[in-house]
């Protein structure tokens, strides 16, 4: 009898977005990958909201996305509302998010996947994995298969242990109606890597057919030219709205009634949950003079009535959730497809990973995701696509690939992770970027096509565009920056839209630094500038966008860009192995306890970590000789 060959260069468990991601990567980079996944029409399931990005998670998604990976164009092609949020704010804060549908999100997935030459997909739960000589050699499923492999990428979410709430019962599962993953937490932890709980949960599930809208203010979407991926065409679906509406005094009344039967506060659940994203029932807790709170309304899918209530998880008893939303108008006559749940879940305490998202202590295993003790598809996903390269790279026998955190933000993610840690479930905002003026949605593919065209991870459709891209930028910049304009060819335009007429000739790039003036305006007077911005064929608005970005902040960019070298000074100062930190007393001891815990590969992550102050820092630098 000829046996089945499960001999894989890579393995990846769990098929959400940060398994699709690391499975994708690792295949087109040459590695032979399996995605083993207990449910294959699931690949890629939205677990909660159907939407990608937001504030900083849309950055992530633009990154992903010049790095070579998918999410972006996924998203494009199932995206049916599109919102560029903080468009009040400078542009280092503007964050694109786009409602989905979330079936057609899951197909477009898979399709991409089953189509990628040397990925395979296996449908089964991972019970075991397998270690010889303190590295992975592969795992073991519950069916009994036995798969052999150099790298294994551990992606489960929530499954590991999963138990969902609502009110007073309990039922195990990774998400509503699938089950629990029992077995791996325990064959994982038994190789000394630390896990502990974590908790998050959804709302209520509404029909669309019970909904009174009249009661309700529409959000609609937007139509302009932007997007997720640098490549995707424009959205092919259908734009939908979404609605707003809010709380009110009698649905606190019910809900503050039923807070005895709340998993959050009689005992049930001991985890934290997430900080940014709090149950209707924490929001009452915590702000108790509020009397609403705003929620938003929005569709799952073109097909289909059901609707997601955003702003109302929870975990009470389905009947006081239902009774509470039936005091507000807009659902007075409410019908549910089914209620707000929580759920806890294992995850693994990532200071133990290298920020290449290995395993310290098990070589060729890595994390991503939820098991890191993140929440949101967009960082499971950044995760994902890292250990993805970082485990074929492994197997080719090369050096790990990271990102800094003046690079991108899933650099800043992942430092964060192994550095500091976790006591609650992480979320990316853009406060979290010392560099934020330098990691802009409109430059992630300035900052990172150069690195997916390394790692193999461009299309030559990709590779084109953004040289094609880049040189139109670059061209704008250079001629604003040499171009002078007289006052008697501007002056009449300048006082026609409200800004000081010239005195003396001024660059076009000093022009253009006044926040009256866009290029595409200023164009209208400058013929030389005109023919540039006319000869744009592919991705005009886009590449017309970013080049002003660039001029109107030059001076703010390359301030930044000063610091964040300066601070890469320390970044090349390799501290790995180099001390005993517990027999520096000059060290205060939580120092010397966080260092050793940590063992941090650099200075500069050394100064990141809670507990280290700059005085230990100066120490490390004297026995340095620096």
């Amino acid at each position: 009898m000829i046996k089945a060959d499960f001999s894989y260069d890579v393995i990846v468990i769990g098929g959400g977005h940060a398994g699709c991601e690391a499975a994708a990567a690792a295949a087109r980079m040459g590695a032979k990958t399996c995605l083993i996944t207990m449910d294959m029409n699931k690949i890629a399931q939205m677990s909660c909201n159907p939407a990608i990005g937001g504030i900083a998670k849309g950055q992530i998604v633009r990154e992903i996305d010049a790095l070579g990976g998918f999410t972006g164009i996924v998203t494009d092609a199932t995206a049916i509302q599109f919102r560029m949020l903080n468009r009040s704010k400078g542009p280092a804060m503007w964050s694109p998010r786009a409602q989905c549908d979330r079936a057609k999100f899951i197909t477009t997935w898979r399709g991409l996947l089953e189509n990628i030459e040397g990925l395979h997909i296996w449908q089964d739960e991972v019970t075991e994995i397998c270690v010889e000589s303190g590295a992975i050699c592969g795992i073991k499923t519950i069916w009994g298969a036995e798969f052999k492999a150099n790298a294994v990428v551990v992606t489960a979410g929530t499954f590991l242990n999963g138990l969902m709430h609502i009110g007073r019962k309990q039922v195990r599962g990774g998400r509503c109606a699938e089950p629990a993953a029992t077995f791996l937490t325990d064959s994982i932890a038994s190789f000394g890597i630390r896990y502990d709980r974590m908790k998050t949960g959804t709302p209520v599930r509404i029909d669309a057919r019970s909904v009174h809208f009249e009661d309700m203010e529409e959000q609609p979407g937007e139509t302009d030219y932007h997007r997720f991926s640098y490549i995707s065409p424009q959205r092919p679906l259908p734009q939908l709205p979404c609605w707003t509406c809010n709380t009110n005094a009698d649905v606190h009344t019910i809900l503050r009634d039923g807070l005895a039967d709340s998993p959050l506060y009689n005992g049930q659940i001991h985890s934290i949950g997430p900080r940014y994203c709090p149950s209707i029932e924490t929001k009452l807790v915590t702000f108790p003079d509020r009397d609403n709170h705003p929620l938003f309304l929005e569709p799952e899918g073109l097909d289909t009535n059901e609707l997601y209530l955003n702003g109302f998880s929870s975990s009470l008893p389905m009947d006081i959730q239902i009774d509470a939303l039936k005091r507000m108008p807009c659902f007075r006559d409410i019908v549910v497809y089914r209620p707000g749940y929580a759920i806890e879940y294992d995850f693994f305490d990532p200071t133990q990973l290298k920020h290449s998202l290995e395993s310290k202590k098990i070589g060729g295993l890595y994390f991503a995701g939820q098991v890191n003790g993140t929440t949101g598809y967009e960082e499971a996903a950044g995760q994902g696509l890292i250990a993805g390269i970082n485990a074929a790279r492994r197997c080719h026998g090369e050096p790990a690939f990271v990102l800094g955190r003046d690079e991108a933000y899933i650099g800043v993610l992942i430092d964060d992770l192994v550095t500091k840690g976790v006591d609650e479930p992480y979320r990316m905002f853009t406060s979290r970027a010392e560099y934020r003026i330098l990691l802009r949605q409109d430059n992630a593919d300035a900052r990172l096509t150069p690195y997916a065209i390394r790692l193999g991870l461009s299309s030559a459709e990709r590779t084109q565009r953004f040289q094609q891209k880049k040189h139109a930028i670059d061209e704008i910049v250079t001629y604003c920056n040499a171009t002078s304009m007289k006052p008697s060819k501007i002056n009449a335009y300048l006082e026609a839209i409200g800004t000081t007429p010239l005195h003396g000739g001024s660059k076009l790039s000093e022009l253009i630094n006044r926040p009256q003036i866009t290029l595409e305006g200023i164009a209208t007077k400058c013929q030389g500038l005109q023919q540039i911005l006319d000869t744009l064929q592919t991705d005009k608005e886009e590449i017309i966008e970013a080049a002003e970005v660039e001029i109107k902040y030059a001076g703010y960019i390359a301030r930044e860009r000063l610091i964040a070298d300066k601070m890469q000074r320390l970044e090349a100062i390799r501290i790995k192995g180099r001390f005993d930190y517990n027999a520096i007393t000059q060290l205060s001891t939580e120092a010397r306890q966080k260092l050793t815990s940590i063992d941090p590969e650099t200075l500069a992550q050394a100064g990141r970590i809670p507990g280290v102050s700059p005085s230990d820092i100066s120490v490390l630098l004297v026995l340095l000789g620096r």
